[in-house]
């Protein structure tokens, strides 16, 4: 063991911050903005159920089947673009999928036929499923182990702040703005042009592509500088080595244990997020019966509103607490999750709404943090920076496949079985991760 004396050119440091700034933003913004077209069709539902043309063929069976079909075809794509942007870096996949979801979605608004609208929403899943493996991906390369759960912790409030400000926006635009339906779409589409712009200028695959050694090697010169103790060993040095192919990136993703359970965990965490994302004012208003519809839609907000600061929450934690050890904050957030999924019938039954308010808060927090902890940071983490987009990519198709019972269950069970179901998934999901605690991800 001994120090390194090397340090870098005194004109990289400068732009290796501006760069990983930027990508941060360009990227944030990019998955934030997938969710104006992501969220289109849930908005433009309201006005399509009381169209009374369209009501007679869409009908509320209609539009969850057509729910359904997009979240297969984003699990699907969840699993393909994910090594594709292993393969050929997330530049174009991102751009193409900000292209094709903006295309369809114009196409969802100008043709509302049933005909139609099934491969529109087929196209628009897959075109949807690029987002968060490509960034992930780019994100990956910009940022090493050490730093990551702080860093994605702030990163991954993206998908929230998505969540939370798409519909109300995209409601405005659509029945104050234009009083169509039809706006929904179009507003989407426009909002996420504008993100393909910016991803075209600001974003780029890689340190490479802008002239800068990869964060690797940025990371351990500046750990020289400040005078940390580095192996410089022949077998530690960093070796260039060609761009993996899909089969050998999926190959090496799927041999890793924990990245398989990281898989099991996410699939039995999602359905509980994605009925609430889906069915939160059905919920609300079949719990506070004498509520509005204007309190049914708003209530959720609560669980949004978590969701955007548990991610930054259990980053740090993770880091700080834990050691960039991912596995303690997910288990900690599944124990909080249990308890208050199991608990949610009995203290809504009461129809208070700001209990209401504060079990939902609880329970973004808690899905949320461990949402956070297993789609992101750990599956780039274990994934590591070469294999990030496949490990991503597959961590969150299993999660994706548990999404489309999120949204079909809440069709068929009671609100006090779905809840109790949803306890006992997150109880698994903790019970698989429990035995690797102290589980750390091999260097990049």
């Amino acid at each position: 063991m001994s120090h390194v004396t090397t340090s870098r050119p005194p004109t990289i440091a400068p732009l290796y911050k501006r760069w990983r700034i930027q990508i941060f933003a360009v990227t944030w913004i990019a998955y934030a903005g997938f969710y104006f077209t992501r969220q289109a069709f849930s908005v433009a539902k309201l006005g399509i159920l009381e169209d009374p043309i369209l009501s007679t063929t869409l009908t509320k069976s209609t539009l969850a089947n057509l729910d359904a079909a997009y979240l297969t075809a984003y699990a699907a794509g969840q699993f393909v673009w994910g090594q594709v942007s292993d393969r050929f870096g997330p530049r174009v996949v991102l751009l193409g999928g900000l292209a094709i979801s903006a295309i369809a979605t114009v196409f969802m608004g100008l043709l509302p036929a049933l005909v139609f609208l099934l491969p529109l929403m087929i196209v628009q899943g897959l075109a949807q499923s690029t987002g968060w493996s490509g960034t992930l991906k780019n994100m990956a390369q910009f940022f090493s182990i050490g730093e990551r759960g702080k860093i994605l912790g702030i990163w991954s409030t993206n998908y929230a702040f998505g969540g939370l400000v798409a519909a109300p926006f995209l409601g405005w635009v659509a029945y104050d703005v234009f009083g169509t339906w039809r706006a929904a779409f179009f507003g989407g589409a426009a909002v996420v042009a504008v993100v393909f712009v910016l991803m075209l200028l600001f974003q780029r695959n890689d340190p490479a592509d802008v002239g800068l050694p990869p964060i690797e090697e940025y990371r351990a010169a500046a750990d020289a500088e400040e005078g940390v103790e580095l192996d410089d060993s022949p077998e530690a040095e960093a070796v260039a080595e060609p761009t993996p192919s899909w089969r050998e990136s999926l190959a090496a993703v799927l041999r890793d244990s924990m990245v398989r359970t990281l898989g099991m965990s996410y699939f039995l965490l999602k359905p509980a997020r994605y009925a609430i994302l889906l069915w939160g004012p059905v919920i609300v208003a079949e719990q506070l019966a004498d509520g509005d519809k204007f309190q049914a839609v708003t209530v959720p907000i609560a669980f949004g509103v978590a969701g955007v600061v548990a991610p930054i929450l259990f980053g740090r934690m993770s880091d700080r607490v834990f050691k960039a050890r991912r596995v303690p904050v997910s288990v900690i957030s599944l124990a909080i999750l249990v308890v208050v999924l199991a608990l949610f019938a009995p203290l809504t039954a009461t129809g208070n709404v700001w209990i209401m308010v504060a079990v939902l808060s609880v329970i973004g927090l808690a899905v949320y943090g461990a949402d956070a902890m297993i789609s992101c940071v750990a599956a780039v983490d274990f994934g590591t920076s070469k294999h990030a987009g496949t490990a991503a990519g597959l961590i969150n198709c299993c999660g994706s496949v548990g999404a489309i019972l999120g949204g079909l269950l809440p069709g068929y069970l009671s609100t006090s079985m779905l809840f109790y179901g949803f306890a006992g998934a997150a109880f698994i999901a903790m019970l698989l991760l429990i035995p690797h605690w102290n589980r750390m991800p091999a260097a990049d």
